[in-house]
């Protein structure tokens, strides 16, 4: 299972930016100013994309430390924290 969520890492982090870039180039496709529906509308992609972009990052960080191991071994309370010092890093 721990090689399972490392490999998963490295695809979390590919989704990020193929995340933004599919948000980008769809914003380039569809606004239009001569549209006339809400998707044509360059406001409207602005927030889209500035509300997912951090998401984005999220995810590539939660991937980054999935690939890094760092899930490996969670504790389920504070006190294998205290008890565990390898736990605490």
């Amino acid at each position: 299972m721990n090689a399972l969520k490392k490999y998963f890492g490295l695809i979390w982090i590919a989704m990020g930016p193929l995340a933004i870039y599919g948000l980008v180039d769809a914003a380039f496709r569809f606004v239009d100013p001569a549209g006339q529906k809400d998707i044509n509308n360059p406001i409207v992609w602005i927030i889209i994309i500035g509300i997912f972009t951090p998401i984005a990052i999220g995810l590539m960080i939660f991937g980054w430390y999935a690939w890094k191991e760092e899930y490996d071994r969670i504790p389920h309370s504070s006190v294998e924290l205290e008890e565990d010092p390898t736990l605490r890093k």
